[in-house]
């Protein structure tokens, strides 16, 4: 397999439909809850990143543990965001014991990195929405509008609640946003206008600033 080594921030060849895992992450609850669905391929060496999940996008999981632990994951965060190949997407374990820290998580994260960053319950709630993003990169050339319907409903239960997340969204707001752009990349790349058109103006401003706001 084909990746640059040691600084684990270059692009990695991943095979379509395939989940190329940091080590580290063999045994875990995480990794066992995508085996069956979608293929993992274990390497050493790819630290910052813990998953790639294409040539060039790639996972940074920031556990409950490491959010208590201080500010030890931003270092992992600037040196993905400082690969001009690499697009990182940041998972954060939102949990009672981890709330306090999340919205320092997500200053860092979305407004002075301009990543994007997705709150997860827990490792099983990650490990589908890392599914479907997988997914939704092996069919977007073909923009299949049966994919929706071949999703788990758990991972659908998983990308409501992470855009219920998103400022201006909201319980009411996020199926409506869903019906419109049925995945995280489609609805990070929406404009105001297209997005207004949904939610209004003062959501669409906010949802947009959210996805785009120092990149």
């Amino acid at each position: 397999m084909e990746r640059t080594p040691s600084v684990g921030t270059g692009p990695v060849c991943v095979p379509l439909g395939h989940v190329v895992a940091n080590e580290k992450w063999r045994g875990s609850q995480l990794a066992q809850e995508m085996q069956g669905k979608i293929k993992l391929i274990f390497e050493d060496g790819l630290t910052p990143v813990d998953f790639h999940i294409s040539n060039r996008s790639c996972i940074l999981y920031i556990t409950e543990a490491d959010l208590v632990a201080g500010n030890g994951y931003r270092k992992r965060l600037v040196r993905v965001r400082n690969a001009s190949d690499l697009q990182g997407i940041v998972l954060v374990e939102k949990t009672q014991m981890s709330e306090q820290y999340f919205s320092a998580v997500q200053k860092f994260t979305v407004l002075d990195l301009g990543m994007v960053l997705l709150p997860v319950a827990n490792q099983m709630e990650a490990s589908c929405l890392i599914i479907q993003l997988v997914q939704e990169q092996a069919k977007e050339h073909s923009k299949n509008p049966f994919l929706r319907k071949k999703r788990p409903v758990l991972s659908e239960a998983s990308l409501l609640r992470t855009v219920q997340q998103i400022p201006g969204v909201g319980k009411v707001k996020a199926p409506l946003l869903l019906q419109k752009f049925p995945s995280i990349q489609q609805l990070s790349n929406a404009s105001i206008q297209e997005l207004q058109q949904v939610v209004g103006q003062a959501a669409a401003q906010q949802i947009h600033t959210f996805f785009t706001q120092s990149r």
